[in-house]
């Protein structure tokens, strides 16, 4: 399926007003929306918040560039899915295989805080990420407003399945959603979210995807 995201995207005018105040204050950013990075074919979807004002927005790759990526792709890295433990910019030639990344929001939001709307105007680009993914498909929401706009974007209620680190949730089509913290620095360097614990959701979706197809039922 052809997405229809475009980095000349405009429908938030939020969002679109703020990232023209710091194409300006920061010539050298991407400052635009941030497309995903990855397999086109994925196994597994990572889907974060939003990009941060200094890292995605940055550099134009989903956590690239600041605090928040180091654990996500050191992880990625350690069960197989990345050629390199660090991604610094999108022109490193970093190469992802069987896992491609994305956000619920494309574009920075101010205080990193998008707004119910902004969640639903990006959440069809979710969708169609969603529908592009070869069974079975295991997908990783990093937070609260990953989880529930994974839920949108499969036309679910949100209410029918928690948030919880740690929980895996069976979807309908063939879809298992795995629920982590966000690897944010305050998440990471409070200890609400280790190395540990985020390996264990991976071992998690690792064994899911390697299982019998009669197993995942």
């Amino acid at each position: 399926m052809k997405s229809s995201f475009s980095t000349s995207c405009r429908r938030c005018p939020r969002l679109a007003g703020y990232l023209q105040r710091v194409r300006k204050e920061h010539p050298g950013y991407h400052a635009k929306p941030v497309p995903s990075f990855g397999d086109v074919r994925p196994r597994l979807l990572v889907v974060g918040l939003a990009p941060g004002l200094h890292g995605a927005n940055r550099t134009g790759r989903p956590f690239t560039g600041d605090h928040a990526g180091r654990l996500l792709y050191e992880t990625l890295y350690r069960h197989g899915y990345a050629a390199a433990p660090e991604s610094r910019d999108a022109d490193d030639g970093l190469v992802l295989t069987g896992v491609r990344i994305t956000n619920a929001v494309r574009c920075v939001p101010p205080r990193n805080r998008p707004q119910p709307e902004e969640v639903r105007n990006c959440n069809r680009f979710l969708s169609e990420e969603l529908l592009a993914m070869p069974p079975p498909r295991a997908v990783l929401a990093l937070g609260v407003v990953a989880h529930a706009a994974v839920l949108m974007a499969m036309g679910l209620r949100p209410s029918a399945y928690q948030f919880a680190h740690g929980a895996v949730h069976a979807l309908p089509g063939n879809v298992a959603l795995f629920d982590s913290y966000h690897c944010s620095r305050y998440n990471t360097q409070t200890g609400r979210l280790t190395p540990a614990m985020f390996d264990a959701v991976f071992r998690s979706i690792g064994e899911y995807l390697a299982a019998p197809v009669s197993a995942r039922r």
